[in-house]
């Protein structure tokens, strides 16, 4: 029996390619978004991953520090150290900053730790050139995607930092590259004002706050202890807010980045719905221009399911070639955006059995101009 759909795809050969291409070129849009989903919850995990506390001690009732802004005393981290089950603890900073580049300013997460504690937030598996912190002052880290040189002179505050090390892959809870700073430099950096600003505070009979702050305090909870159970405690006896690893990462991939995830969803339903009627409408138009050969087909007695079938095999494999059109346009261009994104073989097969349910949505469209076509119109004009 004569494959009339393959028939069909052979005359209009070059439209058929072209448009599978367009809206595949849609779809690929599909899949980046959902790669820039994907890349958001790896980089929320990045530096938590990096740092390992079993604990996170922040100021009261707070999200902190990545959700919420959180300010506790540097000194707590000697309390908290004093507790049954704790390990070790350090306090550490974060703050954004806009670093000087030969290329401009680039916004960057400023991360302060103490070289010599007993957390180290640099990951040494990613340090690509250099070394880690080995002093107390002018020294800092940063991340290939600021576009820093090994050995140059950065101006921050006050002062004039040396980089001594190049890492890649360190991002920041929002994707941002990091920059790693001793604790003291980054207290100063964050938590010191200006000489004038602390006259004009003496002056107004203001107090001075200390630079002696930190974001939090992270802790490691000694083996056989439950870090919820520690955690509960430090809650109840030293009226702070503390969260587990696990419930750190909980707010980090749910309250963090729950309304972009929202907006990704939004604009991928939108994209595929567009896709959908963008092949409806060009199997409508395709079908229009046959509707005079489909009259033909009626009056010579061919059945209607054999014209409907060519119909949506017409859909579908327009529907398969821009789903694999789609495929090669976000592999292509993926690796051009500024954060993470990242494609994964789970989701593209979901798209595919999206794309496989509008395809034959979209044929319906066809198929009811099919079964309107009056077989007279083969022996009129």
């Amino acid at each position: 029996m004569i494959n009339l759909a393959k028939r069909e795809i052979e005359h209009t050969l070059g439209k058929f390619i072209v448009t599978s291409i367009g809206v595949g070129m849609l779809l690929g849009i599909v899949l980046i978004m959902i790669g820039v989903y994907r890349g958001m919850i790896i980089d929320a995990q990045v530096l938590l991953d990096d740092i390992g506390a079993d604990l996170w001690i922040v100021q009261e009732n707070t999200l902190g520090p990545f959700a919420e802004a959180s300010r506790v005393h540097e000194d707590l981290k000697n309390t908290i150290k004093a507790q049954e089950g704790i390990k070790s603890a350090e306090g550490i900073t974060f703050q954004n900053m806009q670093i000087p580049t030969s290329s401009g300013l680039v916004r960057a997460t400023v991360v302060g730790f103490d070289p010599f504690g007993a957390f180290v937030a640099i990951n040494p598996k990613r340090i690509v050139e250099g070394r880690g912190l080995l002093q107390q002052h002018y020294e800092m880290v940063a991340t290939d995607k600021i576009g820093l040189k090994l050995g140059e002179k950065v101006p921050l505050g006050r002062d004039i930092y040396t980089v001594v090390g190049i890492t890649h892959g360190s991002v920041s809870s929002g994707g941002d590259p990091l920059v790693y700073v001793s604790l003291k430099d980054a207290q100063k950096l964050q938590f010191l004002y200006s000489n004038a600003r602390i006259r004009n505070d003496r002056a107004r009979g203001a107090k001075v706050e200390s630079s002696h702050m930190v974001n939090a305090v992270i802790a490691k909870v000694e083996p056989g202890y439950a870090p919820e159970d520690v955690a509960k405690r430090l809650e109840e006896w030293k009226h702070k807010s503390v969260y587990t690893q696990e419930q750190e990462r909980e707010v980090l991939t749910k309250n963090l980045i729950k309304m972009a995830s929202k907006q990704i969803g939004m604009f991928t339903v939108i994209l595929v719905v567009v896709s959908t009627i963008i092949i409806a409408l060009i199997i409508y138009t395709m079908t229009l221009e046959k509707i005079k050969e489909i009259a033909i087909m009626k009056l010579i007695g061919l059945p209607n399911g054999m014209i409907i079938k060519m119909i949506v095999q017409e859909t579908v494999l327009m529907g398969v070639l821009a789903f694999v059109a789609a495929n090669i346009f976000a592999h292509l261009i993926y690796t051009k955006f500024p954060k993470r994104v990242v494609l994964e073989y789970p989701d593209a097969l979901t798209l595919f059995f999206v794309v496989l349910v509008a395809s034959v949505l979209a044929s319906m469209v066809g198929v009811k101009k099919v079964m309107a076509a009056d077989p007279r119109e083969a022996i009129g004009g």
